[in-house]
């Protein structure tokens, strides 16, 4: 049973601040977004604004998007090339590496290299960055977990959406909009709510938009939780591994390579389990979707594949970003299809969005309201009286995959995703201190910087 309240609470929402996203590993980018020299991307993590850059060696980095003087902005374009940044502020320049190049007047303002040691200076990097399939991470936390243990057996998953060739993806984006709605509604829709479908987007369905005759078989598909990610699958009708694959849209020189790609086990659980992965979460508020819907005059499909970030901006307030996400050996006509049935169905203007949208704003305002404060939301779906599941969990003879993977309607990935939530919110965050940065390594915070102690971290009371 769950308190209506934290879906437009402000005090939760200085915790998930606080507890949440201090702590957990948060997407940035994809690799190919930055692909030459110099190429850059902003992306934020709640307020804290990262620089994700390709240096001059070919080395992606990530920094914290702050001068080191007064603490402007270094960079305020979204995207561009540059070999350096410099601050509008005081005109401080850095390197596209994060290495302070040049500030004005050295010698007659700080008595040069005596008085202010230019060498060894660089922006800040976040504590802890690392990449999986390309996609790049970033956790505030020095003590978090390696990225790969964070992830856990949901890395089984993600290869579907992120590694379908030995080459990986590229992705084009990111659509950004803002919505009036918690982002917690999408994180958890997208890892496991396949209950919707049927009400929510029944229209789509009606029109013909895909093959599946009615949106009731999404009851037929499973629904998992496996590391820190968990989501939704489609069951698909018998035949070989080539036979599925090319029901929901693949031509045979890309089954090729993802049969050369994928491990036996994740093999099996399309060409022998008969399941084909959907939407997804990674813990917090990442997902992805993966669906096949016609388009153009045709009664053929093309899949898709979608990233999406949900970026809390307030309690009642999320800034969406959707990427498209295609292998890159993918032939070119497919490439142009898949991008027709993502831009259809999702991003912005898509009809699975507005269909979506409309239901997480009426959520997310209704439950600012003071009734919503002796509301508990029925979350039991899956579970009987007595806590037993009504559908057992699959075994590894009906299903290859890791996690705990239940058939049919649950609401088992959504308590999953706010048990792990809770418990972040009910850790107090750790005590800031004076902490002399030693490490130019980009995974680690770099030399001569000084993180320091919050001015009232003395008086501030825990929650």
């Amino acid at each position: 049973m769950i308190p209506a309240h934290i879906y437009n609470d402000p005090e939760i929402f200085e915790l998930e601040r606080d507890r949440l996203f201090s702590r957990a590993w948060s997407f940035v980018a994809h690799e190919s977004e930055v692909p030459n020299a110099g190429d850059y991307v902003v992306r934020h993590v709640l307020e804290d604004s990262f620089i994700v850059s390709r240096t001059s060696t070919g080395e992606v980095r990530v920094m914290f998007n702050m001068c080191l003087h007064r603490g402007m902005q270094v960079c305020r374009a979204e995207m561009g090339n540059a070999s350096h940044f410099r601050c509008p502020y005081h005109g401080w320049s850095y390197r596209n590496d994060g290495r302070l190049a040049g500030l004005p007047f050295h010698q007659e303002a700080y008595g040069g290299e005596e008085g202010f040691k230019r060498k060894g200076q660089r922006l800040l990097s976040p504590p802890r960055v690392s990449t999986y399939n390309g996609l790049i991470f970033v956790s505030l936390d020095q003590g978090a977990p390696d990225l790969e243990d964070y992830l856990g057996d949901f890395k089984f998953y993600l290869d579907y959406y992120s590694k379908q060739s030995s080459s990986g993806v590229e992705v084009k984006g990111p659509q950004r909009w803002r919505i009036k709605a918690n982002w917690k509604i999408g994180a958890e829709n997208f890892a496991g709510d396949m209950y919707h479908t049927p009400q929510t987007h029944t229209s789509i369905v009606e029109i013909g938009l895909f093959r599946e005759p009615k949106a009731e078989k999404r009851k037929d598909g499973t629904t998992y939780w496996a590391g820190n990610g968990g989501g939704t699958t489609y069951k698909l009708p018998p035949g070989s591994i080539e036979e599925r694959l090319r029901y929901v849209g693949y031509p045979d020189e890309m089954i090729d390579r993802m049969k050369e790609t994928w491990t036996q086990q994740q093999k099996d659980v399309v060409g022998e389990d008969g399941f084909m992965v959907s939407a997804a979460s990674i813990f917090p508020n990442l997902s992805f979707v993966h669906n096949w819907p016609k388009v153009e005059d045709s009664d053929e499909v093309v899949p898709f594949i979608s990233i999406r970030q949900w970026r809390p901006i307030s309690a009642d307030e999320t800034e969406v970003l959707s990427w498209f996400m295609v292998d890159k050996e993918a032939p070119e006509e497919f490439k142009q299809l898949s991008y027709k049935a993502y831009v259809m169905s999702f991003g912005s203007t898509g009809m699975f969005e507005q269909d979506d949208v409309e239901n997480w704003v009426s959520l997310t305002s209704t439950a600012g309201g003071s009734m919503a404060k002796r509301l508990l939301l029925n979350s039991r779906m899956g579970v009987k009286s007595d806590d037993s599941p009504v559908s057992p969990a699959l075994t590894k003879d009906e299903y290859s995959g890791p996690g705990k993977v239940h058939v049919g309607y649950g609401e088992y990935s959504q308590r999953a995703f706010l048990n792990e939530w809770a418990d972040h919110l009910e850790r107090p965050e750790p005590e800031a201190t004076d902490t002399e940065v030693g490490s130019s390594d980009s995974s680690t915070t770099q030399s001569q910087n000084t993180i320091a102690e919050p001015l009232n971290a003395g008086s501030k009371d825990a929650k």
